[in-house]
């Protein structure tokens, strides 16, 4: 059969897309990137915050339509939306969708299409970009952050065991992976739920002696409070292990924090961020941050704008606070009007827009290792990522005189002009 896999949502979703191509493969179906000439499509959907719910409703009414039209014969529907609402889908789609299966329930599908799932499929991509993959390393969290609708959708911390992480990854690079980019809810609790001692540690020093010389290894997803400067250290001597982390704060004022249940030590977040700039200032640090949470004062956001101005984040990414059902938050009171809310992530970005370029203007000069990602032949320009840039959320490097490459290729550029988030170099 040929099927037709529309992955939507955050990176983990798209480890969890790879996983199913690859055992609807091991079954003998066919996945292709063209709906048209697909007999069956399956949508592994996303229900984080209502913004995402309403994306991936208007994604399953699209492929209800082509059903409808008959251009697809089979429409199933996977993943997170289906366990946070998974009633209200069947309910709404029952006369159209052929299928609702939760997250990871892929032998259900398999079973659906005719097959039986093999214990021993490995992802593989769900597009042409095969030098840069997501290892998921661990599902579902403990944190139970009181805004977060993640331990009801996705269950409690569950570690991939430390070999079949490994296993992937040495896969991936023999398949031509050069990025590996590890995700998790938060990376600093995998193997939390092991008894064997095993940690976030142990599985670095692994990957690190396990994949080739010259992969690129990126950590995303680290709550800061699980971050301290034995970590910092340790990190540091992986030679493969990337100087770029992704530590999302959502705040810093204590306050909003505990309202959170993130309650952090005094200073601890202050130092940590000092730290590492001391161990190399041009170490890249990303963060995300919510506004408008329930009871954010005026007062609480200024000391957040003047905490982001001493840190100098390379790459931020803000959003506004969303009363997710069956949250503890959405019950709180003081709520920040959307208005308001709005104005302060506008005035946060901007702020942030101002950093982005202080922190790109220190590359100028410097030579950097840089991923071809994009060739474009019509305007003769060649962009991809360095070390400071995760692939689609932060920045690239256009470069020129670059000749006779292909993307996935690393080739060493030297920065001559930034913009807010770009770089721009000519090749050594």
């Amino acid at each position: 059969m040929r099927i037709y896999l529309l992955s939507m949502g955050c990176a983990k979703n798209t480890a969890d897309s790879e996983h199913l191509k690859a055992i609807l493969e091991s079954c003998g179906h066919e996945v292709i990137d063209d709906v048209d000439s697909s007999d069956c499509a399956i949508i592994n959907t996303c229900g984080f915050i209502q913004d995402a719910v309403k994306e991936n409703i208007d994604a399953i009414l699209d492929l209800e339509a082509l059903k409808n039209d008959g251009r697809i014969k089979t429409l199933i529907v996977a993943g997170c939306l289906v366990n946070r609402y998974g009633k209200e889908l069947r309910q709404e789609f029952s006369g159209t969708v052929d299928l609702f299966a939760r997250s990871e329930e892929w032998s259900r599908i398999i079973h659906f299409l005719g097959g039986r799932e093999s214990s021993n499929c490995y992802p593989v991509p769900i597009s042409n970009n095969y030098y840069s993959r997501y290892l998921k390393i661990s599902e579902g969290c403990n944190t139970l952050c009181s805004y977060c609708a993640i331990p009801m959708i996705r269950g409690r911390l569950r570690s991939v065991p430390l070999k079949r992480v490994v296993d992937e990854a040495v896969i991936m690079c023999s398949a031509g992976a050069k990025e590996l980019c590890l995700v998790g809810q938060d990376l600093t609790v995998y193997g939390q739920d092991f008894s064997d001692g095993t940690n976030l540690r142990s599985l670095i020093h692994a990957l690190n002696d396990s994949v080739p010389k010259g992969t690129w290894l990126r950590l995303l997803y680290l709550h800061p409070n699980r971050v301290d400067e034995a970590l910092i250290d340790f990190l540091m001597t992986q030679d493969k292990v990337l100087h770029y982390l992704d530590i999302p704060i959502q705040h810093s004022d204590p306050k909003i924090l505990s309202l959170m249940n993130r309650p952090c030590k005094e200073g601890h977040m202050q130092r940590i961020f000092t730290y590492i700039r001391e161990l190399d200032p041009l170490f890249t640090l990303r963060t995300t941050i919510m506004t408008g949470f329930p009871g954010e004062s005026a007062k609480s956001f200024e000391s957040l704008m003047d905490f982001v101005s001493e840190v100098e984040f390379d790459r931020l990414g803000a959003f506004i606070y969303s009363p997710e059902e069956g949250t503890k938050a959405a019950e709180f009171p003081g709520r920040v009007s959307r208005k308001t809310a709005e104005s302060r992530c506008n005035r946060l970005m901007n702020l942030q827009a101002e950093i982005s370029q202080a922190r790109g203007e220190l590359f100028i000069g410097k030579k950097l290792d840089v991923m071809i990602e994009e060739i474009d032949t019509e305007n003769g320009e060649i962009w991809g990522r360095s070390y400071r840039d995760a692939p689609e959320v932060d920045g690239l490097i256009c470069v020129e005189g670059a000749e006779n490459v292909n993307a996935g290729d690393i080739i060493r550029a030297e920065i001559y002009d930034c913009a807010e988030n770009d770089l721009f170099g000519k090749v050594i």
